[in-house]
């Protein structure tokens, strides 16, 4: 019997292709899992990605610009540099270097450049650094720089990459090349390509050089280290080596051009925006004031802030309470140097300088530190490293020689004065001989000044400064610092006599008064001098400054009429004390505060508000804010004949302001209006400042301080030859603050000096003294060309004669003193007894409660 067949096996598969299909299988899982991560992926990045849309619109940040009235700079305002420019406006070489450092391809692709993407992929999955070469496409760049953070992971490269696509589908190829150009970082707190040239090289694109335009190109991708400040060899390699030689590579250049502009040294220097006024404390208020009104980002919006200065009058003001300042301190003498530095033996000039880092130039004096004493002279190092040598010359002023007034190791000031030398006998004439340069040993002042000046007319301030110097100290004492005026407050309360019926003419005694208090104090007050005068007319008793008079002036019409009526030159009633002493100025005001009063008699007895800021324009020009102040209007609210009875009265808050009449072809608009001007343009009706005094009183006043200057405390402004000058000194109780207000042209100007301290000036440091010098070096200057301002009386008065006691005399009578009376003021003078006081009396006891 023969064995069954075998059953045929079936063939095992070789290992081989189990293999195979295992990685097939495992291939496509993989694929569908990445397949679905990456859908996952997409639709949770792309479901955030913002719209691109909004890059058209997009606001660059801007600096805050600040400009004088005729629109030079006065300030820039804000932490990043940058001028945004449109594309049309950036030469096509400039163009061509950062295409050929950044992205050749621009114009061609899509957006993404895939291949450098996957490098940069592969590099982040393979290895443990966290920063690649990327790749990225200026699109790329452009998304990132917008919308991203600058974190290396999947998800962010991820996100740059839909971004690019979405801005390629939305934007045109220059709008995202602008884009680019203007946001970029180039170090030093440029941004943009306009701000880094100006601050590079001092210069607008269209005059880069071919090495210029390579060097900014060569910039972004290492800013901070690799600017051609920070590290200029870095700057040059990559200027060389990459950006010439990858725009000659692609055909930009020729290596002609490439080769000269590698030739060129690195030459960049830090080119601040030039400030062409110099004015910082107005500057300061600017920038308040703006972020009180548009927010907290107003310094990254791109204002254009045009404000009311005067670069004339600044530069005046400016040096006016310079040179007072150190002419007052001079008188006082030197002074010890308070800080002294532990110089180590040998140490050189370079060592020395770094120890002046942080120490600010004050008033156009530098800060210097002594390095040898000895010898009549004295050797000083600069913060610039500059060793100069102070002989006795230089220390004339003082009346010893700076090695008896310096050790080694202080720290001190000194001032570079240039003055033009002599030619040389042979030199040419069209060849100006060098400046000769000398060196002055100075001290900071140890007293501080305010200069305030402005139009009466409408409150436009056209210069002030608010100290010695911005960089030694930011507190601006012209609108933050509370002094008492002294007798420059005399104006405010003999113009409140003449409201009670007073006028220039009245008599009034100047002799001892005491005054009983309720606590049973005595107060006993006294003129300036010591003497009195015994009965004299208002008018030389401000003239003379008696605080005599003044007092019983006050006191005649009593404090509390007083101050409501003082209250309308835009003092707060609050700031003026409840007692007598005010007549002797001891409110509590600012020199705006003191300026802004004085305005009123010189514009004729109305009350304006000051104002800088003069227009405000966005961005793009567009007008956001257009100031209409309120002004005076002089004449309006007179009415009536002299010598014949006043039209009616214009009466507020039961205060006779003048005669009641309509405005000349001018309508008033709502006070709302006058408080808060809504912009306008050009042609708004304007709008006319609530009055404030009768405008004869403002007459009268503005009469007796011209005097002031002609014959009393005030004469040295007979220097300035105009007869419209006029004001009052100022000075308070052991010499603490020195005044003088006052007017003159188109013009009325404020000048405070005094310690922050609140320690006495010195000896004699009357207002006359320590301030009126500056207000004169002001006005010489803010007046020139000035035509002199009139003073006619107005409408409601009447010319009489009187004797110097104060009689009048008949209308027939001639000679005489010449005053303009009120109209109804004219019967109480035709009734007054003469006097006819002989002798002046004893001390008069008064009580006041």
């Amino acid at each position: 019997m023969s064995p069954a067949p075998s059953k045929p096996q079936t063939p095992r598969p070789s290992r081989l292709r189990r293999l195979m299909r295992w990685t097939l299988i495992a291939i496509a899982a993989i694929g569908l899992l990445a397949a679905i991560t990456g859908g996952i992926l997409y639709a949770a990045v792309a479901s955030k990605l913002p719209d691109v849309e909004a890059l058209r619109d997009i606001e660059m940040q801007e600096p805050l610009y600040v400009y004088a009235r005729d629109g030079r700079l006065i300030a820039l305002f804000g932490e990043t540099r940058r001028y945004p420019v449109k594309i049309e406006e950036v030469p096509e070489r400039l163009k061509q270097a950062f295409l050929a450092t950044e992205d050749a391809r621009f114009y061609e692709h899509g957006g993404i450049d895939y291949r450098g993407v996957g490098r940069a992929l592969w590099l982040l999955a393979t290895t443990n650094d966290r920063r690649v070469p990327g790749g990225s496409t200026i699109t790329q760049q452009v998304a990132r720089q917008f919308f991203l953070s600058s974190d290396y992971s999947f998800t962010r490269k991820f996100a740059e990459m839909l971004l690019a696509r979405k801005m390629e589908q939305n934007l045109s190829k220059d709008e995202i090349f602008e884009l680019y150009l203007n946001k970029s970082f180039f170090g030093n707190r440029a941004y943009g390509v306009a701000a880094a040239a100006e601050f590079y090289y001092g210069k607008s694109l269209d005059e880069l050089s071919l090495d210029e335009m390579a060097s900014l190109a060569a910039i972004p991708k290492f800013p901070s280290s690799g600017n051609p400040l920070s590290n200029p060899e870095r700057a040059k390699e990559r200027r060389d080596v990459y950006v010439l030689a990858r725009m000659q590579e692609l055909g930009f250049i020729s290596p002609q051009e490439a080769a000269a502009a590698r030739a060129v040294e690195m030459h960049a220097s830090p080119h601040e925006r030039p400030i062409e006024v110099y004015a910082p404390y107005v500057a300061e208020m600017v920038r308040l004031e703006m972020i009180a009104r548009y927010g907290g980002d107003v310094l990254t919006r791109g204002y254009h802030v045009t404000t009311t200065i005067d670069p004339t009058m600044q530069a005046a003001a400016e040096l006016a309470v310079r040179n007072g300042l150190s002419t007052y301190d001079r008188r006082h003498g030197w002074v010890k140097p308070t800080e002294t530095f532990d110089l180590a033996e040998g140490e050189d000039a370079a060592t020395t300088a770094r120890r002046l880092r942080g120490i600010p130039p004050q008033g156009g004096m530098l800060p210097a530190i002594v390095v040898r004493s000895g010898n009549a002279s004295a050797d000083v190092v600069l913060a610039d490293g500059q060793s100069i040598t102070l002989d006795a010359a230089a220390s004339r002023w003082t009346g010893k020689n700076p090695a008896a007034l310096l050790a080694r190791g202080d720290l001190t000031r000194v001032r570079r004065i240039e003055t033009q030398a002599k030619p040389a006998a042979n030199a040419s004439a069209d060849t100006p001989a060098p400046p000769k340069i000398t060196w002055q040993l100075e001290q900071l002042p140890r007293a501080q000044a305010t200069l305030v000046s402005m139009e009466p007319d409408d409150g436009a301030l056209r210069a002030l400064t608010g100290g010695f110097s911005f960089a030694g100290s930011n507190f601006n004492r012209a609108t933050q610092s509370r002094r008492q005026p002294g007798s420059s407050f005399k104006p405010f309360i003999f113009a409140a006599s003449f409201e009670k019926g007073f006028n220039p003419a009245s008599i009034v005694l100047d002799a001892p008064v005491l005054f009983r208090m309720r606590r049973g104090q005595d107060w006993r007050p006294q003129n300036s001098d010591g003497k009195f005068a015994g009965p004299m007319r208002l008018r030389e008793a401000l003239v003379q400054s008696r605080n005599l008079v003044a007092v019983r002036l006050l006191d005649a019409i009593g404090v509390d009429y007083a101050r409501r009526y003082i209250s309308h030159f835009g003092f707060e009633e609050s700031q003026l004390p409840p007692n007598l002493s005010i007549a002797l100025g001891t409110p509590s005001l600012t020199p705006l505060d003191v300026t802004r009063a004085y305005s009123v008699f010189s514009n004729g007895g109305f009350r304006v508000t000051p104002w800088f800021i003069d227009e405000v324009r966005d961005r793009e020009g567009t007008l956001v804010f257009k100031e209409n102040p309120a002004r005076a209007c002089r004449g309006c609210g007179a009415g009536g004949t002299p010598g014949q009875p006043a039209a009616p009265r214009h009466v507020v808050d039961g205060f006779n302001l003048g005669p009641a009449a309509e405005p000349r072809q001018v309508t008033a608009a709502p006070a709302a209006a006058a408080a808060a001007p809504e912009p306008r343009e050009d042609g708004a009706a304007p709008v006319i400042a609530p009055r404030a005094i009768d405008e004869r009183v403002a007459y009268q006043l503005v009469s007796m301080m011209r005097d002031v200057v002609k014959r009393g405390t005030g004469t040295a402004a007979r220097v300035l030859e105009r007869d419209d000058v006029g004001g009052k000194t100022g000075s308070t109780n052991d010499h603490r603050d020195a005044w003088f207000s006052g007017f003159g042209g188109n013009l009325v100007t404020s000048v405070w000096v005094g310690r922050d301290d609140n320690r006495s000036l010195g000896f004699r440091e009357y207002g006359g003294r320590a301030a009126l010098p500056i207000w004169i070096d002001f006005m010489r200057v803010a007046l020139e060309g000035v035509p002199e301002a009139s003073n006619e009386p107005p409408e409601g008065m009447v010319r009489v004669s009187v004797t110097a006691g104060g009689r009048l005399l008949p209308t027939t009578s001639e000679g005489g003193i010449i005053e303009y009376v009120k109209v109804e003021d004219l019967d109480r003078m035709e009734s007054e007894i003469d006097l006819r006081i002989d002798e002046t009396p004893a001390e008069e006891a008064f009580d006041i409660f």
